[in-house]
């Protein structure tokens, strides 16, 4: 249920640019996003604050390109999300409090240096989709960057997320793995 809530302002966003245009899209991306977190909070008690932080970014970013009327904004804010966390990473390996090891180190056991690479290696693959956006946003097509933001970031996304899995999991103790299985 809350990988579905995490795709679904996505997901609307998709569909509305598919049958409006980027304008009706943004401005019901700000809104399901929103939506996204009254849902999330009712459901779990809580935010993340990765959830409020794009919701921010969101609703900036939205705003302006519904105002200004300028596709350009809504463009830039994938671009700053995927900095901000590759920010994020980089920062709290420096702080020695890596956030990927405070979000599953309790389910999985592995080394810190293991948690130091996984780190290291997210900080630098959202870094590389930040400027990648950069280059498809303003070098192709609309409509290419709608379907590289929707479908191609979204599946390098899950890739990595699998990769990361696999690897992290080979490093797991043996009587931990046993217990995961």
């Amino acid at each position: 249920m809350k990988q579905l809530l995490d795709f679904l302002p996505l997901i609307i966003f998709f569909a509305v640019y598919k049958l409006y245009d980027i304008y009706v899209a943004s401005g019901v991306l700000v809104a399901a996003t929103a939506l996204q977190l009254v849902i999330t909070y009712a459901i779990y008690r809580k935010l993340e604050k990765l959830h409020i932080i794009t919701f921010v970014v969101v609703a900036i970013f939205g705003s302006l390109t519904l105002f200004l009327h300028d596709d350009v904004f809504i463009k830039w804010k994938v671009t700053i999300v995927y900095a901000l966390m590759a920010l994020a990473l980089v920062v709290s390996q420096w702080l020695k409090r890596p956030v990927l090891k405070s979000m599953l180190g309790n389910e999985l056991k592995v080394a810190d240096h293991i948690w130091a690479r996984v780190t290291w290696y997210w900080a630098a693959f959202f870094m590389l989709c930040s400027l990648a956006n950069i280059y498809v946003a303003f070098h192709l097509s609309q409509a290419t960057w709608v379907n590289f933001k929707v479908f191609g970031l979204t599946a390098v996304t899950l890739l990595n997320t699998v990769a990361t899995v696999l690897y992290l999991f080979k490093h797991i103790p043996e009587e931990q793995r046993k217990e995961l299985k």
